[in-house]
């Protein structure tokens, strides 16, 4: 069921390299990748410690929850964003990649999955 919702999305979003449903701890559920070099389980697990950090931080500034998290380099930008309580969106884009569609297409998603993730 999610492998099929992640092929579905990562396919409207032109410069998607890999798409991957993730729990809190980091560790993806299930993953579409047009790349077997990448290692989605190592950036699943830095991306989410990062937002862990951030999460706590923006609790004492009372600003809110994390819904998404961006961290764009030379050769990809990965967008981590919220689905529900205890899962995430990971995100792999090119950098030539429509960065607007991938937020757009991240933000629908969670419409499909809250209801299955909750």
């Amino acid at each position: 069921m999610f492998l099929e919702r992640l092929s579905s999305i990562q396919g409207r979003i032109n410069g998607a390299i890999a798409l991957s449903l993730v729990d809190r701890d980091g560790i993806p559920v299930e993953s579409v990748s047009s790349d077997p070099a990448l290692d989605l389980e190592v950036l699943a697990a830095e991306m989410l410690a990062q937002v862990r950090l951030i999460s706590d931080q923006s609790r004492e500034l009372a600003v809110g929850a994390v819904e998404q998290f961006t961290v764009t380099t030379d050769r990809i930008a990965l967008l981590l964003s919220a689905v529900a309580s205890e899962y995430y969106l990971l995100l792999v884009l090119h950098p030539e990649g429509s960065y607007g569609r991938a937020r757009f297409e991240l933000k629908r998603a969670r419409l499909l999955f809250e209801g299955d993730l909750e």
